[in-house]
């Protein structure tokens, strides 16, 4: 069963968002709160797999409540819920360890599959969105072939992996154009993760990008430093 907290000031989206979880057989809503102080407090006691932050709240806002959340390992899961689709608070979440982010407009089923795909540990991010967000928001460093500090201990079969993760390919994908196994690819992530004492794949392709590994729209990012 997941176990999912939703943050959010507005109770009617609460009690929508509770209704719609609580109707499916592995998801069960173990906790509310209406700001972000109440958020971490309701997580310590509740514990919860998933936790449906919304951004803007009074007292304590949902990026300094994940930041919180996320400060130490071991923690929920973080999905953010916004009114925008390119947001600099969503960036910054993506940046403190956030899985990914929902408009709160999202369809019932859409809602469910969000907390699933969540809970397995994988991202949520629509690649076209990543791009916005980081064109809009992040800083990098100009074009160029030099491999950044940052990634100097990544192997160059690891470097393809996390610009193709970048680029926003699954797993699937990326073993297939690679021509290795689903599970190969796992482990180079799991590397890549350890590595670079990431959280997640979303923090990857944040550094991905801020490192210049790869460019918004760049469609030969697998090639950069292979």
């Amino acid at each position: 069963m997941i176990r999912v907290l939703i943050a959010d000031d507005q109770a009617l989206v609460r009690g929508g968002f509770r209704l719609i979880l609580d109707s499916q057989p592995d998801i069960a809503v173990v906790a509310e709160a209406g700001d972000g102080r109440e958020a971490l407090a309701r997580a310590h006691e509740s514990q919860p797999d998933v936790v449906l932050m919304d951004i803007r709240m009074p007292d304590l806002d949902g990026l300094e409540a994940t930041r919180r959340l996320l400060a130490d390992s071991g923690g929920p899961r973080v999905l953010m819920l916004t009114t925008f689709d390119a947001d600099e608070y969503v960036y910054e979440a993506m940046k403190a360890g956030a899985s990914g982010f929902l408009l709160k407009d999202v369809r019932p089923e859409q809602l469910a599959e969000a907390v699933r795909v969540v809970a397995a540990g994988d991202a949520l991010l629509a690649p076209a969105i990543t791009r916005r967000l980081v064109e809009q928001f992040v800083r990098r460093p100009p074009p160029g072939t030099a491999k950044p500090p940052e990634l100097a201990g990544l192997t160059e079969r690891e470097l393809t992996v996390l610009a193709l993760v970048a680029r926003g390919l699954s797993n699937a994908e990326i073993a297939s154009q690679l021509v290795v196994s689903e599970a190969t690819v796992k482990t180079h992530l799991t590397h890549i993760l350890t590595k670079l004492d990431l959280r997640n794949r979303v923090q990857a392709v944040v550094l991905a990008y801020e490192t210049g590994l790869v460019q918004p729209g760049d469609r030969r990012a697998s090639d950069a430093y292979s």
